[in-house]
């Protein structure tokens, strides 16, 4: 009968709620498996679509994968970001605002838990990794909110809270004092204290540096 070759509309957001469901599933397989070991099979029973599918909107493992850390970067810059301008944007007591922002800055986000998982699996498979997908990631996320942390350590210099003559390098020492690492791989194991006692001490040292 006429009609009966005709391919029934997609519903309205069908595409786009696929291409979604493919980046949660990847998100979910990658920062478990991390990149080399991953398939397209397991992505896709993960997000409950077919390897067709995948291959359709992705092309390929290394593009799905590019696509993925880039956009989970973005997302996790943005609250970073948000933390910076939220604690940083007027200090009033240098050394206690700091420890504040340190100490919130270090604190794990359950909703960011699997991207950083997945970033603990990249210098394990740098090897494997599409040198652009990283390069992407390091642009998206971590070198973004740098420049930002960097920006804002300027003007506490040019306010002469801190002596710096370069903020780039400020805003590296400070998070590697004040955090551990546990900016980037956000792990669990510290106590709310623990945390509160590191961002207190990183601090101290960072102060010893740069304050005029």
């Amino acid at each position: 009968m006429p009609g009966d070759n005709v391919v029934p509309a997609q519903p309205k957001g069908g595409l786009a709620d696929k291409r979604r469901a493919i980046l949660a599933g990847a998100l979910t397989v990658f920062a478990r498996d991390g990149y080399a070991r991953a398939s397209i099979d397991a992505i896709a029973a993960e997000a409950a679509v077919s390897t067709r599918t995948i291959y359709n909107h992705f092309g390929d493992k290394a593009q799905l994968f590019h696509v993925l850390i880039t956009e989970s970067a973005n997302r996790v810059a943005e609250a970073q970001i948000a933390l910076i301008d939220r604690y940083l944007h007027k200090v009033t007591n240098l050394e206690a605002d700091l420890v504040e922002f340190a100490r919130v800055w270090a604190t794990p986000v359950p909703d960011h838990a699997d991207h950083f998982a997945l970033v603990r699996h990249i210098s394990a498979d740098a090897g494997h990794i599409p040198q652009a997908a990283i390069d992407a990631w390091l642009q998206a996320g971590p070198l973004r909110v740098r420049r930002v942390l960097a920006a804002r350590m300027k003007r506490l210099a040019d306010e002469g809270l801190l002596r710096t003559g370069d903020p780039g390098w400020a805003a590296i020492h400070f998070v590697r004092l004040t955090t551990g690492g546990n900016h980037v791989l956000q792990s669990n194991a510290l106590s709310e204290q623990e945390i509160t006692e590191m961002a207190t001490a990183g601090v101290h040292a960072f102060l010893h540096g740069y304050a005029p």
